[in-house]
């Protein structure tokens, strides 16, 4: 998979668990808001793997 595409994957999920994490404070449902705020975790480390491996391959 091309690294454009592992960072346009991240940046999705992210956006996936910023909205299921609004879900979560409108319905005041904190498993939901704790699973949203794990996916934006996991997201960013993803994001920092893809930055990492784009500029090693620019380097």
């Amino acid at each position: 998979m091309g690294k454009n595409t592992d960072m346009a994957r991240a940046k999705a999920r992210r956006l996936k668990g910023m909205i299921k994490e609004a879900d979560g404070i409108a319905l005041d449902n904190e498993r939901m808001k704790a699973e949203g705020r794990r996916e934006q975790a996991e997201a960013r480390r993803e994001e920092a793997r893809a930055r990492a491996a784009r500029s090693a391959s620019h380097g």
